[in-house]
């Protein structure tokens, strides 16, 4: 591995300072899990909903349009192009408009209606087709032969894992007594950046949908698998298959795997709303809802913090 292909906390660092002029230095929330029915125990939730266009993914983009991966390289005249389930495609309009980069955008018909509608509203090209985001890749790759595009891929490519991995310094320093993080997994460029990132010192729990057990069935085959892609947060942790540049940060890195159910994960957002007056989509809560079902039940002495990645949800409707 050259260094330009690496995921080091000094290049993390380097990316950090250069998206900072362009994202939020997004909130942490004290709560307890005793406001919501559970034995009584402090914790931290890292609001990244609340980042520009909805999720974490806008850090990704901009390291990845900014040329954090790869320092000197100009932005081609056809501008950007990129798959997502929505998130990741709404961060790149979001950053290409900021910039002023022509952006195409591909996603699959099972993306949301808000997703949709926030991509355009950004003014991405915007094609839709296809099932699912690997139908959307396919269809993304296809463009970047034609057209020249420069590919900003969701999650298996350097500045993306560079740009998710700024979360982690954030973390880090808004709560250096943290032992235990728990992350929402699709396609792994956000745990394998944060994981990159702390390298151990902190406890990095995976959380993933039943349905799309992407990293959870990669870690136990010792490699990255094909996986189901079904359930609630389809359109946002539901890949084929994990990230190849993750997957070795993930396997040296992350402690533990477990997987909640569509129920919980819906519990979940009801939770953060009705107490927190949180807005959070499926995959934004997946990680709470680990801690909320009892997927994961921390030790005594652990202090635990939560990250809440996505909110590009339609209208709160919990009837």
């Amino acid at each position: 591995m050259n260094d330009t292909d690496s995921i080091t906390p000094i290049r993390i660092a380097r990316t950090a300072a250069l998206i900072a002029p362009y994202i939020r230095r997004t909130p942490v929330m004290a709560a307890d899990l005793g406001d919501f029915g559970l034995p009584p125990r402090p914790l931290a939730l890292k609001l990244e909903c609340l980042q520009h266009s909805g999720s974490f993914k806008a850090r990704g983009a901009f390291a990845g349009l900014l040329g954090a991966g790869t320092p000197g390289q100009p932005i081609p005249a056809a501008g950007v192009a990129a798959a997502s389930g929505g998130n990741h495609g709404a961060a790149v309009a979001y950053a290409a408009r900021a910039l002023g980069v022509p952006a195409t955008i591909f996603v699959p018909s099972i993306t949301s209606a808000a997703k949709i509608d926030r991509i355009r509203a950004y003014g991405a090209t915007l094609v839709v087709g296809g099932d699912r985001y690997a139908d959307a890749l396919a269809a993304s790759e296809a463009f970047v032969e034609a057209q020249g595009a420069r590919q900003i891929h969701a999650f298996n490519d350097v500045a993306t894992l560079l740009g998710q991995g700024t979360l982690g310094t954030e973390i880090a320093d808004q709560l250096p007594e943290m032992t235990t993080l728990l992350v929402a997994v699709g396609g792994g460029g956000l745990i394998g950046g944060i994981a990159a990132w702390f390298e151990g010192r902190v406890k990095i729990v995976a959380v993933e949908p039943e349905g799309a057990p992407t990293l959870h069935d990669a870690l136990k085959a010792g490699r990255p698998v094909d996986a189901p892609t079904e359930g609630i947060a389809a359109d946002s942790l539901a890949p084929k298959r994990v990230g190849e540049r993750m997957f070795p940060i993930a396997k040296a890195h992350v402690a533990q795997s477990v997987l909640v159910s569509d129920a919980a994960i819906r519990d979940a957002q009801r939770a953060a709303w009705e107490t927190l007056r949180l807005v959070l989509e499926p995959g934004g809560a997946a990680a709470f809802a680990a801690l909320l079902s009892g997927a994961y039940v921390p030790e005594a002495d652990e202090r635990v913090a939560v990250l809440l990645c996505g909110a590009n949800t339609a209208a709160v409707n919990f009837d």
